[in-house]
C-alpha cells in the first residue's frame, strides 16, 4: 500500500514539473520574435490553405494554454497570447493545433477513435468520483459497484493513452511544415520543438496518472476478493 502511495506521489511531483516547466518555456520562446512577424491567426491560417483546408475557421479564445482544435465546429481555437503574437511559442502552437485539423480532414485513425469515445468520457467524467466513493464505502456489502468504478477508470486511462498519438502525430506535422515552408528560421525552429515537446510530455504525464489510478483502485477490489 506505502508503495502505492509513493507512486502516486512521484507521479505528482513530475506532473508538477513537467507543468512548471511547460509554462516557463512558453514564457521564454513568446519573447523569441518571428524574423517574419507572422502573427498565431496568420501561422494557422496559412498552415490550413497549404493543406487544402477550407470552412475551419481560426478563432481567438480567452486564457492561456487554452489552445485547441474543435472537430464538431471545425474552429482552431487560439489563446489571446497565440493568436495575436509573432513568435516561435504562438508559431509552434497555431501549427499544432491546426495538425488537428489536417488529421480530422484525412481520417486520421487514432483521431477518429478518440472523437468516438469522447461523449461517454464525458458523461463518465461526471458520475466517476461519486461511484468510486459509493464503491469504497460498500466494498464489503456490494463489491460489483468499485468493479464499475474500476471499468469507467480504465475507459479513461484509454482515453489518456490514445491521446498520446495524437498528439504527437499532430505536432509531428506541425513541425514537418513549419521546416518545409521556412515559417521559422533555424534557431527558431528548435524553440518552437522544445515547446511542443514539453507540451507533449503534459499528456505522457496524464496517461501514467490515469492508469497508475486504474491500477491503485483494481488492487483494492482483488484484495478484497481474496
Amino acid at each position: 500500500m506505502i508503495g502505492i502511495y509513493l507512486i502516486g506521489f512521484l507521479i505528482m511531483a513530475v506532473g508538477m514539473v513537467v507543468s512548471g516547466t511547460l509554462k516557463s518555456k512558453f514564457e521564454k520562446y513568446s519573447r523569441l520574435q518571428l524574423a517574419n512577424g507572422m502573427t498565431g491567426k496568420q501561422v494557422a491560417e496559412k498552415m490550413l490553405a497549404d493543406h487544402g483546408i477550407t470552412g475551419v475557421k481560426v478563432i481567438s479564445v480567452k486564457g492561456q494554454l487554452t489552445d485547441h482544435y474543435n472537430p464538431a465546429n471545425k474552429t482552431v481555437n487560439l489563446s489571446e497570447s497565440v493568436y495575436s503574437h509573432a513568435n516561435a511559442a504562438a508559431a509552434a502552437v497555431a501549427a499544432h493545433e491546426c495538425g488537428h485539423a489536417v488529421q480530422h480532414a484525412t481520417a486520421y485513425s487514432w483521431l477518429e477513435f478518440r472523437s468516438s469515445i469522447v461523449p461517454v468520457v464525458s458523461a463518465m467524467s461526471q458520475w466517476l468520483q461519486w461511484v468510486l466513493l459509493a464503491g469504497i464505502v460498500l466494498l464489503q456489502v456490494f463489491p460489483p459497484l468499485l468493479l464499475v468504478g474500476v471499468i469507467l477508470l480504465a475507459i479513461l486511462a484509454l482515453f489518456s493513452i490514445i491521446t498520446l498519438p495524437v498528439e504527437y502525430d499532430a505536432s509531428a506535422r506541425a513541425l514537418s511544415w513549419i521546416k518545409r515552408n521556412r515559417i521559422v528560421n533555424e534557431h527558431e525552429f528548435e524553440a518552437s520543438r522544445d515547446a511542443l515537446k514539453w507540451a507533449a510530455l503534459t499528456y505522457v504525464v496524464a496517461a501514467i496518472g490515469a492508469v497508475a489510478t486504474l491500477l491503485y483502485y483494481l488492487s483494492i477490489f482483488l484484495r478484497n476478493r481474496r
